[in-house]
């Protein structure tokens, strides 16, 4: 096995390419890699699907020594173990699902220097004699602390085995802590330093956006017709459909068996046994679909989902971008859809309420109101996400919904004037359903006889609900009007609406000239679909005599390109992003073969100079 000891002054991104087959690195990750090489603590943001293990990874293959990584899940772990195995790069990890023989023999390993990488769980590591019998013995050149937002209680998944990897400062005070996360808030950030003891440690917050997934958002009722087609036109493809409950997942898993798809259901009621195994058999490939609750998706490290669905409304956007972040993680194109009602918001606000705490209460309620302030968004949605976490984008990102829809732009200042006309009149005290309903002439009881007598009552009876609706929503995104947090958000108006109701300012609305969306073109619809199909089955075999899932031999990206570009010699194959030195000299002939031996029959010739080319292997 190669090692980089014999490659004089190392370049990081050598070693990217060289390994792992990528000739640059994504946003902020050269910097990380850098900081963590130079010695010095980092607490690195970045979100699912953003490149984090790239950051402790190549540092551990240009240090000397070995790294140790902190990882919460056993089946987090032996993804990327095997992942790094198929890349030529020696790892191992030490869990409870090893027999003591399993662990001894990687206990020798570690000591005779077999290994670049070692794995484990916080709770392995601070077992009894450990730490200090086998790791204080050898040349400790980082930890890499993954899922670091477990060690805060404010983290929204604390474990308090985290708490003591505090000790790591005490007993490796010269090496270097690299701490890893998706989701932190400024609090959990800084308890995250203080509880690790990080020295002046680099801070690293990589954007959130994930410009690969295309963001949906539909009314519930299409769920029942969108399903049958999306899935039948979707059959090859990994993915993931969210529901509220485990008896809304089991019910919606035996639907879509009903319809001949390969689909297993996962929620916390079924023992840990049968998960593991769907798990692993969704990992594999040899499941397709799985059906899940929230709980589902810690430890998946699966790059080839291709889509996300969640049937349910979520009860926040935190757990709303965690887990459409599941779909694209090797940066192909993925679909997200929402599919979204008000009973889904009955529901969350009614289980809420169950809570005794009632601050507690009151931020979850402000939670779910941003959720569904995204759901019924007549603006851009990835936008709107970026926004939440603080990080501007300008719209118009062609990759979501709205943004693909055909929209008017029209002069919506009467319509306004009569929203806002109708808010004031009802005294700012009623939310958004009882403003539609009085300014659409309702007869339903709620609307007292007083009100029926007010100058704005029922003076929007020639539009439909949904439209007023879409009014609402556009003037509280443009702050014309406030919409109030907790159980029951009223409406009011803002002092910038006064300008309006005087006819002093104009405001410009937008509207759908059509609900059907156009299906966007993506950078990988021209690949040969045939080819894919037989690469997949060659990919398929190969992985089953590895025992790795599929996606750990190559991505679906990589995939894309071999069946765009179709390249015939190891040079070209070389300029393949996925294909390393390693991954090129065990499995390039397979591919190779595959591809010469179909572009023959059909007369293709290769078109791989028309890729903006890698940086050249030395091969």
């Amino acid at each position: 096995m190669e090692t980089l000891f014999q490659i004089p002054d190392v370049d990081p991104k050598e070693v990217l390419n060289r390994f792992f087959g990528y000739a640059q690195f994504r946003d902020r990750q050269e910097e990380i890699i850098n900081t963590a090489l130079s010695g010095t603590d980092s607490l690195v943001l970045m979100p699912t699907g953003g490149g984090k293990s790239l950051c402790f990874q190549i540092p551990a293959l240009i240090n000397p020594g070995l790294t140790v990584v902190i990882s919460p899940l056993i089946s987090l772990m032996k993804d990327q173990v095997d992942g790094l195995k198929m890349n030529g790069i020696s790892a191992l990890s030490i869990n409870s699902s090893q027999s003591f023989e399993e662990q001894q023999d990687v206990l020798n390993q570690l000591y005779h220097g077999q290994a670049k990488l070692l794995y484990l769980s916080p709770e392995r590591l601070q077992e009894s004699g450990f730490m200090f019998e086998y790791l204080k013995k050898m040349n400790i050149s980082l930890f890499a602390i993954d899922e670091a937002h477990c060690i805060s209680h404010w983290g929204h998944d604390f474990r308090p085995e985290y708490l003591n990897l505090k000790a790591l400062r005490t007993h490796f005070p010269a090496t270097p802590i690299m701490a890893l996360t998706a989701s932190a808030d400024n609090t959990t950030q800084s308890d995250i330093s203080t509880l690790l003891n990080l020295r002046n440690p680099e801070i690293f917050r990589s954007s959130f956006n994930r410009p690969n997934i295309y963001y949906y958002v539909k009314q519930k009722q299409e769920l029942t017709f969108f399903l049958p087609d999306f899935l039948r036109k979707n059959s090859q493809s990994s993915g993931i459909i969210y529901c509220l409950s485990r008896k809304s997942t089991e019910k919606m898993a035996a639907y879509i068996q009903s319809l001949g798809h390969s689909v297993a259901f996962y929620h916390a009621g079924m023992d840990s046994e049968l998960r593991s195994h769907v798990q692993a058999e969704f990992s594999k490939d040899n499941i397709k679909i799985v059906v899940a609750t929230i709980a589902f998706g810690m430890g998946i490290d699966k790059s080839n989902v291709r889509f996300v669905i969640h049937a349910d409304l979520p009860k926040n956007i935190e757990g709303y971008y965690q887990e459409t972040g599941r779909a694209g993680r090797d940066g192909a194109r993925a679909e997200a859809y929402l599919f979204y009602s008000k009973g889904d918001l009955a529901k969350w606000r009614m289980m809420i309420d169950q809570g005794e705490d009632l601050d507690v209460n009151a931020i979850l309620h402000r939670k779910l109101s941003k959720m569904q302030q995204f759901a019924e968004a007549a603006s851009c949605r990835r936008q709107l996400l970026m926004n939440y976490f603080n990080e501007k984008h300008d719209g118009n990102c062609k990759s979501c919904d709205f943004c693909l829809t055909a929209v008017d732009e029209y002069d919506g200042t009467i319509e306004a004037q009569k929203i806002m006309s109708a808010i004031v009149r009802l005294d700012q005290r009623f939310g958004q359903g009882m403003v539609v309903d009085f300014i659409r002439g309702s007869k339903a009881q709620k609307i007292t006889e007083e009100m029926r007598q007010l100058k704005t009552y029922g003076i929007g009876v020639d539009k439909p609900d949904f439209f007023w609706n879409s009014v609402i929503r556009q003037l509280i995104q443009q702050e014309y009007i406030l919409q109030s947090e907790g159980k029951y958000p009223i409406l009011k108006i803002t002092q910038k609406a006064h300008a309006v109701l005087n006819g002093k300012e104009k405001i410009m609305l937008v509207r759908l000239k059509s609900f059907d969306i156009p299906t966007p073109k993506n950078a990988t619809e021209d690949y040969d679909k045939e080819l894919f199909s037989n690469l997949r089955m060659l990919r398929m075999q190969i992985a089953n005599s590895q025992g790795v899932p599929p996606f750990v031999v190559l991505a679906d990206s990589s995939m894309f390109e071999l069946c765009t570009y179709f390249p015939q010699t190891v040079e070209e194959l070389a300029q393949i992003s996925g294909f390393g030195v390693f991954k090129i000299d065990k499995y390039g002939n397979h591919f190779l073969q595959a591809i010469v031996k179909y572009c023959s029959e059909r007369n293709i010739s290769s078109k791989v100079h028309q890729k903006v080319k890698k940086t050249r292997l030395k091969l």
